[in-house]
């Protein structure tokens, strides 16, 4: 097999592309033939040791992966060899076969491609899970997406339209505005790349003229400085959602919350998958079924062969991304 491996804390260019031998699953464990893998912000993290999961080197990222099993654990009943199926192992997924406990495999629809079924669990179950379970966003509410071009944007996009909510799109560029009122934005809304106090004010300033006074629900997959002028754009028992921070970990001054009555909620959708397993499973269900009805949809704008996983990352990693990124596997 083949496998992009980092052997050294670093960037994306420090993965390397090796030969290693094919690994045999244990018990409750599948070996997939992987046929493509989602890029996805932890897989920048887990390079670097930035990531909660730390494995020992080498070790391939990658944790989103669609493809077919071909090999079974001994105590595995639920799949067999040959379904088709996505994979959420945390980390191997850059390679030709990976690994998985079966736990985090599910058989994926008959219809679905690979490529799109490689995008879909992570970004929507964790869009899915945010605003359904955690916002519990409504019917005729407003929601503030922050980085909404991204992959979990995009699905938040997607799903709060589906929920019958107005969305209002917040990104660093035009033409990612022009890619959020694609998909489905209502309102989109472009923020500068550093924003100084009054570049704050400004901008929310700018969400509660286009909210008509103030949003229900903050979707925040940025973090930084973007973060407290969104909390204060909040109308009353707003709820702010914390999804991610690649602009960096904000502090947000709590007195914020007594004067708006408001809800500082987080977001961890990989704990939600292990500690409520019968409440993911039904995510899961609600999702294939969206897809089914042609609600939501995977937006893959690049496709890279295993060989260029680094930049797959990279691209991702300097915010360059317009929905999903997907490393094909030959």
């Amino acid at each position: 097999m083949k496998s992009m491996l980092s052997k050294e804390p670093g960037g994306p260019g420090t993965l390397v592309l090796e030969d290693m031998d094919v690994p045999t699953p244990g018990a409750k464990q599948v070996l997939i033939r992987v046929h493509a893998a989602g890029v996805n912000y932890p897989d920048t993290l887990i390079i670097r040791d930035l990531y909660q999961i730390k494995p020992p080197r080498p070790f391939a990222p990658g944790c989103e992966i669609a493809g077919e099993i071909v090999a079974v654990g001994e105590k595995v009943s639920h799949l067999a060899v040959g379904d088709r199926v996505i994979g959420m192992p945390g980390f191997g997924g850059f390679a030709t076969h990976v690994v998985a406990d079966a736990a985090m495999v599910i058989k994926m629809p008959e219809d679905m491609p690979y490529e799109e079924a490689a995008c879909l669990v992570l970004t929507y179950g964790t869009s899915y899970h945010a605003l359904k379970d955690r916002a519990e966003l409504k019917a005729g509410e407003t929601l503030l997406i922050l980085g909404a071009a991204g992959g979990v944007g995009v699905a938040a996009i997607e799903l709060a339209k589906a929920a019958g909510a107005r969305v209002i799109a917040a990104v660093s560029s035009e033409d990612k505005a022009q890619f959020c009122r694609d998909v489905g934005a209502d309102e989109t809304l472009i923020y500068e790349r550093d924003l100084d106090r009054d570049g704050q004010k400004a901008f929310s300033a700018r969400i509660k003229e286009l909210a008509g006074g103030g949003v229900d629900v903050v979707y925040d997959a940025v973090g930084g400085n973007y973060a407290e002028p969104a909390v204060r754009a909040l109308a009353w028992n707003g709820r702010f959602l914390v999804v991610g921070f690649p602009a960096g970990i904000p502090k947000i001054p709590l007195n914020l919350t007594l004067l708006k009555g408001c809800q500082i909620i987080g977001v961890f959708w990989g704990a939600h998958t292990v500690r409520e397993p019968g409440k993911h499973a039904a995510n899961m269900g609600d999702l294939f079924r969206l897809y089914a009805e042609g609600k939501i949809r995977p937006r893959i704008s690049a496709t890279y062969p295993l060989e260029k996983a680094g930049e797959a990352l990279k691209l991702l990693e300097d915010r360059k991304v317009l929905g999903k990124v997907v490393v094909l596997v030959d």
